[in-house]
């Protein structure tokens, strides 16, 4: 085979593994779409969706990192029509972009032999279809292992839907209002028996100086102080993030955090500890900034933006209220 023929038939091969290795790549990117937009534990309500309120009308982020148990979910199985729907919808090795893969290299494998590539010719290809078939059989085992990792989290229910709550605390400015409606159980612990929880206006004024008192802690990487505001598996994803910053040479700077706009989503009573959601708009200034120089890398240091998060908070009888989860919105 001449050398410029061999060139050719190796640069193929390379593009071919390198077009199906980005498409795995792009596959598992998509299936973590959203990153980890929540972390935490909210009890028996850690993987439904807390009500939407007037702070947050989005639906909130799905907690994604939590030391909660999923929910066990069962695969169901509909005959007729749409049974046959739910299998076309997982095509096999061979189906898909597999075999147009395949496909093509076997259509430009017979337009090789017969522009005088030869019987040897093909034989070499069809050692690259095998070559080539095995890395994509590696590749559909891998995304079909992330893939059966993935759960997704369940939606809940609209608190507008609902007559708003006489008994809620007043809303006043920068402090929070009115209660929302609570969610359904999970079902990871077998139906715990849950009970209203009615958040207090002492609640709520400690949940608007946790904001201020977690949000500096972090900013200024006092470990100490976060185990003092949050729950020891919170603390865990605060030190992770953290610990992600200082290994790339970055600090994440938050000053003069300022509550704008909160209310309660939902609070609840359950295994002897109490759990109050909220959604908090707050005003700061944050930015990234270089450890060593404090040069900023992102954001403004000089302007403050608002940022909508949802927070959850826990308490055992008599305890002290401690940060359990944080989710995003939008």
């Amino acid at each position: 085979m001449p050398a410029a023929a061999r060139r050719l038939r190796k640069t193929t091969a390379f593009m071919i593994v390198a077009i199906a290795t980005m498409f795995a790549a792009t596959d598992y990117a998509e299936a973590r779409k959203g990153g980890f937009g929540g972390f935490g534990s909210r009890g028996s309500k850690t993987y439904s969706a807390p009500p939407t309120t007037k702070t947050a009308p989005d639906t909130a982020a799905p907690v994604q990192r939590s030391m909660t148990p999923q929910p066990a979910q069962t695969q169901r199985t509909t005959p007729g029509a749409g049974g046959q729907a739910a299998n076309a919808q997982r095509p096999g090795l061979f189906g898909g972009f597999g075999g147009a893969l395949l496909g093509g290299l076997m259509l430009g494998g017979l337009v090789g032999m017969l522009f005088g590539g030869g019987l040897g010719g093909f034989a070499g290809f069809l050692g690259l279809i095998l070559q080539v078939g095995l890395i994509v059989l590696l590749i559909s085992l891998a995304m079909r292992f992330f893939r059966s990792r993935q759960q997704p989290a369940t939606a809940g229910p609209n608190p507008f839907e609902r007559a708003p709550d006489q008994n809620a605390p007043k809303a006043a400015p920068f402090s929070f209002g009115g209660g929302g409606a609570s969610g359904s159980a999970s079902q990871a612990f077998a139906h715990p028996v849950t009970q209203p929880y009615e958040a207090t206006a002492a609640d709520l004024d400690r949940f608007e100086e946790m904001l201020s008192e977690v949000q500096s802690a972090y900013s200024r990487e006092d470990y100490a102080a976060l185990r003092q505001l949050a729950t020891p598996e919170a603390m865990s994803y605060l030190a992770e993030e953290l610990g992600e910053l200082a290994s790339a040479g970055k600090k994440n700077v938050v000053l003069n955090v300022k509550l704008l706009q909160g209310d309660v989503a939902e609070a609840w009573h359950e295994d002897s500890k109490d759990y109050v959601t909220v959604a908090l708009r707050y005003s700061a200034v944050d930015y990234i900034a270089k450890r060593d120089s404090d040069d900023v890398i992102s954001g403004d240091p000089d302007a403050p933006s608002e940022s909508t998060e949802v927070w959850t908070f826990v308490r055992s009888s008599g305890g002290e209220w401690l940060l359990s989860a944080i989710q995003g919105t939008g």
